[in-house]
């Protein structure tokens, strides 16, 4: 297959928002004041606590949310010994990878990051036939961790697959809609399915749902958006496009527009070739873009972030990395606007979809395929943790004894304006510390992916699919092992943990 992929920087100023992915230390610093984030507060808590709610299932774990990070933590709590139950508020396991259209996964770009977990999917990928990516060796930056490729829908098998082999129980269509707590101890989550309200009473808990539901219903403290301004990271609605001829398109930008951000040298491990700072090179393509938002065909906000990727089984097929939208506009922490945000994006979709079948070669017999059924949230809300991780520790490459897994992922914030530092070299990374993925307030609680106790830079980095399904992974080993030695989730000390699966410090 073809490894085409299309890059379609707009401006100079928004070359800056993206290059993120390859230049470290990106830090926000929008030149538009909105209401700055608060401390870290204790959201309302309703008060289930006397309400006669049957229980559904009783469980040693419950892991709320069937995300990249959820996902991982139920399998790995079952492959240890506990008996688990998954709740997904949608039909399919994997989150943005499946659901929302998100891939290909991000590289954490340090070497030697894969955990045991993500070595196991990777091969089952093989296992069905999906040949292995190549890394590539050859980038400033080594283009480590996380396979890269993955199919969404074979995906979304192996997880059902992984979970039937390991005795995970998979309660879909389920939402979480309040919890029960007793001293420090949360004794059951509430949750709406399609039979009604029902309690599910467990020992442990782990909160995988990305917003840090569970934990806020509990009464954990928490926080949103950036420090600076209070806005949230901006959301997409990603989608598919097939029926393309990539080969005619990425000739398009590569031979006519003379961008060469879209030439693919083999071998390469992922399918996206790293931005280059070489402005001129882009003057066409971003000329191209404006003649639509000039005709009317677009407009500047459908042009702010425009990303395509082939994907891996599915010829002439495309994944958009795009429509953007606006963070001035649409929040990720606010119903209304969450809401709002999708209607606004479907627009968008349907405007760049028309205009790239008029108007880009290779798109002339295109059309959408699939669309996302969740919107793709970068950042929402954040718990505080035993350990509040911030940007300091990512620029100082900070190493922890209880380190449940390494990254060197860039501090990627998608806003208005962006600055830069250094990037990583080769050989270096810094740790998540498992203290970040437990509470102070409840002692049989985990909290996992991009709501964990960090900073809202720090948290641009560590919000990546691979890293979080390595966050979920340790969770679910701690989970179980607490559970056979009695030791509550937020006293364990992960460096004790014999033959646990993580990598060390090195």
């Amino acid at each position: 297959m073809d490894k085409t992929s299309i890059n379609i920087p707009i401006s100079r100023r928004d070359f800056f928002k993206i290059a993120g992915l390859t230049t470290a230390g990106v830090m926000l610093s929008g030149n538009i004041e909105t209401k700055k984030a608060e401390a870290a507060t204790v959201e309302r808590k309703i008060n289930f606590d006397g309400a006669n709610i049957p229980t559904l299932i009783s469980a040693d774990v419950c892991v709320c949310g069937g995300g990249s990070a959820g996902t991982a933590a139920a399998i790995n709590a079952a492959k240890n010994g506990a008996k688990v139950i998954l709740i997904e508020k949608g039909i399919a396991l994997g989150g943005l990878a499946t659901l929302g259209c998100v891939y290909p996964c991000m590289p954490t770009f340090a070497f030697d990051s894969d955990t045991p977990y993500i070595d196991e999917i990777n091969l089952r990928m093989k296992n069905h036939g999906v040949k292995e990516p190549v890394p590539n060796f050859e980038t400033p930056t080594y283009y480590g961790g996380g396979r890269g490729l993955y199919i969404p829908e074979l995906l979304a098998e192996i997880y059902d697959e992984m979970c039937e082999e390991y005795g995970v129980e998979i309660l879909y269509n389920t939402s979480i809609i309040g919890a029960v707590t007793d001293n420090q101890k949360i004794t059951s989550c509430i949750v709406q399915t399609i039979s009604g309200i029902y309690k599910i009473d467990a020992k442990i808990f782990i909160d995988g749902t990305g917003d840090a539901v569970l934990a806020r219903f509990a009464g954990v403290p928490v926080e949103k958006g950036s420090e600076k301004t209070g806005r949230n990271q901006p959301m997409s609605f990603r989608f598919e496009m097939s029926g393309i001829d990539e080969t005619k398109a990425r000739n398009f930008f590569v031979k006519k527009l003379k961008d060469d951000w879209n030439v693919i040298k083999p071998p390469i491990r992922n399918i996206s070739k790293p931005p280059i700072f070489e402005f001129a090179k882009w003057t066409k393509t971003e000329e191209f873009f404006q003649k639509g938002v000039a005709s009317g065909e677009l407009t500047q906000d459908d042009i702010l972030y425009i990303q395509a990727f082939t994907i891996e089984g599915k010829p002439n097929t495309m994944s958009m990395n795009c429509p953007e939208m606006p963070p001035l506009k649409f929040s990720a922490t606010d119903a209304i606007s969450y809401s709002k945000a999708v209607t606004f994006g479907r627009k968008m979709m349907r405007r760049l979809a028309k205009f790239f079948i008029k108007n880009l070669p290779g798109f002339e017999k295109a059309y959408i395929s699939h669309e996302a059924s969740i919107l793709g949230v970068r950042e929402s809300w954040r718990i505080h943790g035993k350990y509040y991780m911030t940007a300091n520790d990512y620029f100082g490459r900070k190493k922890f004894p209880d380190a449940v897994c390494r990254t060197a992922y860039p501090i990627d914030i998608h806003d208005t304006k962006l600055d830069f530092s250094p990037k990583f070299q080769k050989d270096e990374f810094y740790e998540i510390p498992y203290r970040a993925l437990v509470t102070n307030e409840f002692e049989n609680l985990a909290v996992v992916g991009r709501c964990i106790s960090a900073d809202f830079s720090a948290q641009a980095s560590v919000r990546i699919q691979p890293t979080c399904m390595s966050m979920g992974e340790a969770a679910g080993i701690a989970a179980s092992y607490g559970l056979k030695n009695n030791i509550a989730v937020n006293q364990i000390e992960w460096d004790k943990i014999p033959n646990r699966s993580y990598v060390s410090a090195g």
